[in-house]
């Protein structure tokens, strides 16, 4: 590994790149917070108000491959500097529009939501640049907890501000986080050394072999399990074991506090085994057996049920990280931008996705025979996660 990769300013750079990602997430999965606000002061229906929330991670969809197309070009700093300014800029305008119309701020948001996605595309790969790959799957670990923390950070803001300043005004503090973000990506964060290539070379294509495939579609399948705990266990708490609201939104965050320690936990624990894709199936042999834990405590034992959300939602959010490291270390420092480009979109699309079908299931059939349904997923991944085909970093 170059030097530089090993000395101390790859903590400072694994921090902005921390805070970066949690200023973009605070954004873009922040809006769902303001949407009582937003219903009442632009008189919003609730599908309506979905299209607000929809717009950022729309525009984010849309540009992740562009963005880490750019960072395999141009490098990390300017994509991550550049695409944090726009976005700054533009939340920034929304936020301070006097009479905004609909058609503006939704057009604004997902422009906003296009923008963030570069911190999405380049900040893995700066940080998988400046460590050595013995310290890998900590540093991508600790990156990966940005996602709840943005979640966490938006929470904890907007609403209260939203009240104070209006649901749409509210989206200054993203807009500021984001800004500050670029002028320290731009200050402290510069882009890591590469090995020199030989004037004219071409690096070949690493999707021609199936491998990285394999992983997108194994870690894609992953978000199922995810998604099926984060998104119904606050409801199943209220609805099924009768809980009362404050209880089950207190039990369900410290379970993603627990969970985003998991993703530093399951990284570390690849950098001493020498393989992300080994705990990867492991985590999700462990993935399928609490989902099918959870159906079996439904049906018979609701105190299982309850331990089962408990227990899953640490297990089926710890394997993030490892597929992003796996990707990263398989498409090489030449490719790696674009093919976690393409890893977030997989992952987004299914999180979109997730929540709606297993809604139906469970809607038509009850909360049992959802998740065995949904443990489908991670059983699929076991099979093709391809641990034996993982190959040595090229980077």
């Amino acid at each position: 590994m170059p030097a530089t990769t090993v000395s101390r300013r790859r903590w400072v750079v694994l921090a902005i790149g921390v805070l970066a990602q949690t200023s973009a997430c605070a954004f873009v999965y922040g809006v769902p917070f303001l949407v009582p606000g937003l219903r009442d002061a632009l008189g919003l229906s609730l599908a309506a108000a979905g299209t607000y929330v929809a717009a950022p991670t729309t525009g984010l969809l849309l540009t992740l491959i562009a963005w880490g197309a750019a960072a395999d070009r141009f490098g990390e700093r300017k994509v991550m500097a550049s695409g944090l300014l726009l976005a700054g800029l533009v939340v920034g305008t929304v936020a301070l529009l006097p009479h905004p119309g609909h058609a503006a701020v939704l057009g604004l948001l997902a422009v906003g939501g296009a923008a963030s996605a570069s911190v999405f595309a380049a900040s893995g790969r700066m940080i998988m640049g400046w460590f050595p790959r013995t310290e890998r799957g900590l540093a991508m670990g600790i990156r990966q907890t940005a996602q709840p923390l943005g979640v966490a950070l938006a929470g904890l803001v907007l609403p209260g501000l939203a009240q104070r300043t209006g649901a749409i005004g509210a989206l200054i503090v993203p807009a500021a986080l984001c800004l500050v973000s670029a002028l320290l990506v731009t200050a402290f964060a510069p882009d890591p050394q590469r090995p020199p290539r030989a004037e004219g070379a071409r690096e070949g294509s690493p999707y021609g072999a199936p491998v990285l495939w394999r992983v997108h579609a194994s870690s894609a399948l992953l978000v199922v399990p995810q998604f099926a705990i984060s998104a119904f266990a606050t409801e199943y708490l209220v609805r099924q074991q009768g809980w009362g609201v404050a209880g089950a939104g207190a039990f369900v965050a410290a379970i993603q506090i627990a969970g985003a320690f998991s993703r530093i936990g399951s990284g570390v624990w690849s950098d001493r085994v020498g393989s992300r894709l080994r705990p990867m199936r492991q985590l999700a042999v462990g993935a399928t057996l609490v989902l099918l834990v959870f159906a079996l405590g439904d049906a018979v034992a609701p105190w299982l049920a309850v331990a089962a959300l408990a227990v899953g939602g640490i297990v089926t959010v710890a394997d993030n990280g490892l597929a992003f490291t796996a990707v990263a270390e398989i498409a090489g420092a030449t490719w790696s931008g674009r093919a976690l480009g393409i890893q977030n979109t997989g992952q987004n699309v299914v999180s979109s996705l997730t929540p709606v079908a297993l809604g139906a299931v469970v809607g038509a059939a009850g909360y049992a025979v959802g998740f065995v349904v949904a443990a489908a997923a991670p059983l699929v991944a076991v099979a093709l996660t391809p641990v034996h085909d993982e190959p040595e970093p090229s980077w």
